[in-house]
């Protein structure tokens, strides 16, 4: 079953959640409400990046590129109740607490879709102020693993085909080897055997969790990553088998079945009743983490792009728009993550890979439709920035509190290139390694913060990363 075979189900089952969620914005008399959509790849730092862009839109010192901040034209902004009942709410309180207090620590990451509400009470600037009084606009958003953003490919693939990609994916990534051995001891035409589908299963979870803990970014199916209550259900019991055109009876034709029943039963309703409400969208990538592992984890890093903005592409989902009377995702933002690793004088630099990964992507899927925007952020800062005597001369570090040991360190990663085919021709080429290239990264923990009255969090580019997404709505 292919995505635009499921559209008939959509237009049964959430025709009147269409006319819900889009009578708030088109509506007169209604208060405006901007859904927000944030996921991220392989650490990312989603939960970092909500919380601290709460933070700074309630408390909005440090937003000056944000123009309704800075204008004064935002007034108030306070959280009220989603409103969803049935998602789980952003546990924002215990996440601020966590990163402000007197000895900070990261949050733990997402594991499944949550919502929060921030209103704010906006005064018309400019020709409009005298025509119309102080309005309220929602801002929704909605937190969801990356893992799920990336199945939503799989819905235009058939097993076979989903089959000879991820076989080709496990040469040479943590434990793909050994998936590969068992495949080879499996009878794919033979008789089914639970125990033998369960083996599979296991072995292909081991090996994704593996490739994502290496920083590889397609790890699809996503659900095999995070399973919940599905954990040792049939649905996730699956896994990729050489061989089409399998006997009614076999392993390999039960197992097609599993990812059929994957698609209409898991990556379908989250499509449904999630994705295709999203009107922004921003997708946190570690960069600097997929150059430290290597060409292959940053060639895997700009397929995985592209199958996002395939995710995302009008020309094959354009069924989308008719659907929800023209509701499209507008804006979508890829913002590298964890600027702050790095001294300012490299943000150009990061964000000119991050824009190349993201030309090749759109070119890739051949994208059209939505505004989009790569560039470098820091949701949270943990270092500072200092300039130390070495032996070929002055060299700019940042310096922060080790995560590992709680000692203060300055760390500089390695030069990154001011042309970004220099990184991307070897990974396309798929080099083993950059060569005369040493790029490290440090996992910092969050220093600890004092803020005055009106401050959010410090953060690198936050503001401008919300002046894309929803400053022209405010």
């Amino acid at each position: 079953m292919g995505l635009f075979d499921i559209t008939e189900g959509i237009m049964r089952g959430v025709g009147n959640a269409a006319g819900a969620v889009t009578r708030p914005i088109t509506a007169p008399f209604s208060d405006p409400v901007i859904r927000l959509g944030v996921t991220g790849l392989s650490r990312a730092g989603k939960t970092v990046f909500i919380t601290s862009l709460v933070a700074n839109l309630m408390d909005r010192g440090r937003m000056p590129q944000l123009r309704a901040a800075a204008s004064g034209a935002i007034q108030m902004a306070y959280l009220q109740p989603q409103p969803d009942d049935t998602l789980p709410r952003f546990d924002y309180e215990t996440y601020l607490s966590q990163l402000t207090a007197t000895d900070p620590k990261w949050p733990d990451g997402t594991r499944q879709i949550s919502e929060l509400r921030l209103s704010f009470k906006v005064q018309p600037t400019g020709f409009m102020a005298g025509l119309q009084g102080v309005r309220t606009v929602h801002l929704d958003i909605v937190d969801y693993p990356g893992e799920w953003l990336l199945d939503l490919g799989l819905l235009d693939q058939s097993y076979a085909d989903w089959s000879k990609g991820a076989l080709a994916r496990c040469a040479g990534r943590p434990l793909g080897d050994d998936y590969l051995a068992l495949v080879a001891q499996t009878d794919a035409a033979g008789p089914l055997e639970e125990p033998a589908a369960k083996a599979l299963a296991q072995a292909y979870t081991a090996h994704l969790n593996a490739s994502r803990a290496a920083g590889y970014s397609d790890c699809t199916p996503g659900r095999f990553l995070l399973p919940g209550d599905l954990a040792g259900s049939p649905v996730l019991t699956f896994a990729p088998l050489p061989g089409t055109d399998f006997a009614r009876g076999t392993l390999g034709r039960e197992l097609a079945r599993r990812f059929e029943s994957y698609k209409k039963n898991v990556v379908q309703p989250f499509f449904r009743d999630h994705f295709a409400r999203i009107d922004r969208q921003v997708v946190l990538v570690d960069v600097l983490g997929a150059i430290h592992n290597g060409p292959r984890a940053l060639d895997d890093l700009r397929t995985a792009m592209a199958e996002i903005l395939g995710a995302f592409n009008p020309g094959r989902n354009n069924f989308i728009s008719r659907i929800f009377s023209g509701r499209r995702v507008e804006k979508i933002l890829f913002a590298a993550t964890k600027a702050d690793h790095l001294h300012h004088t490299q943000h150009p630099q990061l964000t000119a890979i991050t824009q190349a990964l993201l030309r090749e992507a759109k070119d890739r899927a051949d994208f059209a439709g939505a505004q989009t925007q790569a560039m470098s952020i820091a949701a949270l800062r943990t270092t500072v920035e200092e300039t130390v005597d070495h032996r070929d001369g002055p060299l700019d570090v940042v310096r922060g509190r080790l995560l590992d040991t709680g000692k203060q360190a300055a760390f500089y990663p390695g030069a990154l290139p001011t042309d970004p085919q220099h990184l991307l021709a070897p990974a396309r080429a798929g080099a083993a390694d950059w060569g005369s290239g040493d790029y490290k990264i440090m996992r910092f923990a969050p220093a600890p913060l004092t803020l005055r009255p009106g401050e959010g969090p410090p953060h690198i580019r936050l503001d401008k990363a919300a002046e894309f997404l929803i400053g022209d709505l405010l």
